[in-house]
């Protein structure tokens, strides 16, 4: 799960707000959706006081948006938005390839076709959330392989930005396929030390084409 969500756990206890997170990136709440706080009250059995600190830690987060007067919202990006943080993402990305490649280790790569394989299995047999958090694991085992701990962090954080809700990061049924063929052949590149095609990969893999 991303980091909001390991941040957020309290002793034995979810709090109100890894409670409400886990909802939206179900689905549940879906983008653009009013979060009306006595709704939320019930749902979970918390006080007002912990559902509005909730909220306004999931609004710095941006996952949702406060609006002077009316309420919370799920956050829904627009199109530039989703563009923009792509291309970011894409630098970054691709950026720390030359380290991933120099660093990777046989037991490295093992581990990264594990968690490809646990993403195209989850195709036929998982829901949209378990498919979400197991794209999570492979691209933030990817990414760690850098030794760079603060860039994962921030990875994590440009994700929720683009989208609240796991089912609106791939279109069709197609396109989850063909990001599991992707995360299989960046293994296979980064294997081969193809530092090159790896980046192409990675930003075709991004922007989904």
């Amino acid at each position: 799960m991303d980091n909001l969500l390991e941040e957020t756990i309290a002793h034995d206890e979810p709090d109100a707000t890894q409670l409400i997170l886990t909802d939206i990136q179900s689905g549940l709440f879906p983008p653009g959706v009013w979060l009306k706080q006595v709704d939320l009250e019930t749902r979970y059995g918390r006080g007002r006081n912990e559902i509005r600190r909730a909220l306004d830690r999931l609004a710095q987060k941006r996952v949702v948006e406060h609006v002077p007067n009316r309420g919370y919202h799920v956050y829904k990006a627009d199109g530039k938005l989703a563009d923009d943080i792509a291309e970011i993402r894409i630098i970054l990305e691709t950026g720390v390839v030359p380290k991933v490649v120099a660093m990777a280790t046989d037991d490295d790569l093992s581990s990264l076709r594990v968690l490809a394989e646990r993403f195209e299995s989850l195709i036929l047999y998982g829901t949209v959330l378990e498919l979400y958090e197991a794209n999570l694991n492979f691209h933030r085992a990817f990414v760690q392989l850098s030794g760079n701990d603060e860039l994962d962090g921030i990875i994590a954080e440009l994700r929720q930005r683009t989208s609240s809700a796991p089912v609106s990061q791939w279109k069709t049924r197609a396109r989850i396929e063909q990001s599991a063929r992707e995360h299989h052949e960046m293994v296979d590149l980064l294997q081969a030390r193809d530092g090159k095609r790896l980046k192409a990969l990675i930003e075709r893999h991004i922007r989904q084409r």
